[in-house]
């Protein structure tokens, strides 16, 4: 009988033992921690600028529409290939295209429309400007999306530096609060984070010069000269980080 107590008693005072350990080593795996925002706001220079060269036929017949619409579009990719300029052909539908006749009181077809879109970009809005001077008053050619923006070569850098500085902020958040209970932050446990940048500003109107000036004035400054200044893409950068308390 005392040779079983003891043996309970042994059992009792491991399980005791284990316990101690075990929680132990359970309060190192759940350390404390506190949970703080960090938030990183710059801006990035607008290096590329782009225009949308839309041409607009109207035929008969699709294959006169059609062939009209290539045609023009050969001639004006022939120039672009002449200049330090990316192009991209982003639209080309051709639909026969209606109109409401008010006194007959029922839709006309006016023929088929072909639509074709050449996306145009430059590392200078001179070069942008210029094509838009050449194709000033051309027949069936208008511009639209004129815009100045910052390439992602050139605003992944100004990104990674953000975030850097974002997650820095957080962490001299977390001190603040660690110093009011007299401790300090150890490592950072997760983080994840958001970035944001300005909206670009696009137009559509039949207007080519006119719709250029006008997005052009909207999207960028003059400066004292009247040389167009591109305003920068406002960048922002926020983080949600937990440290550990120490």
């Amino acid at each position: 009988m005392k040779k079983t107590l003891i043996w309970i008693g042994t059992v009792i005072g491991t399980a005791a033992v284990l316990a101690l350990v075990f929680g132990a080593l359970e309060r190192r795996s759940n350390p404390e921690t506190v949970a703080v925002r960090g938030e990183c706001n710059t801006t990035a220079p607008k290096d590329k600028t782009a225009i949308t060269l839309r041409i607009t036929t109207l035929a008969p017949t699709a294959a006169e529409s059609m062939r009209a619409a290539t045609t023009q579009v050969a001639d004006i990719t022939q120039f672009l290939e002449s200049q330090p300029v990316e192009v991209q052909t982003t639209q080309f539908n051709s639909y026969e295209k209606t109109e409401w006749n008010r006194d007959e009181q029922k839709s006309v077809v006016l023929g088929i429309e072909t639509n074709i879109a050449i996306e145009v970009s430059a590392n200078s809005v001179d070069i942008i400007e210029n094509i838009l001077g050449r194709f000033s008053g051309a027949q069936n050619v208008f511009a639209e999306n004129l815009r100045m923006y910052t390439s992602p070569s050139a605003l992944q850098p100004v990104l990674d530096r953000c975030l850097g500085i974002a997650v820095e902020n957080a962490r001299v958040r977390a001190n603040a609060l660690a110093a009011g209970d007299n401790r300090r932050v150890g490592k950072m446990l997760s983080v994840a984070y958001g970035t944001q940048t300005s909206d670009v500003m696009h137009t559509t109107s039949s207007g080519l010069l006119r719709n250029a000036k006008a997005t052009i004035e909207s999207a960028a400054a003059f400066d004292a000269g009247g040389t167009i200044v591109a305003r920068d893409t406002d960048v922002a950068v926020s983080v949600s980080a937990i440290f550990e308390i120490k």
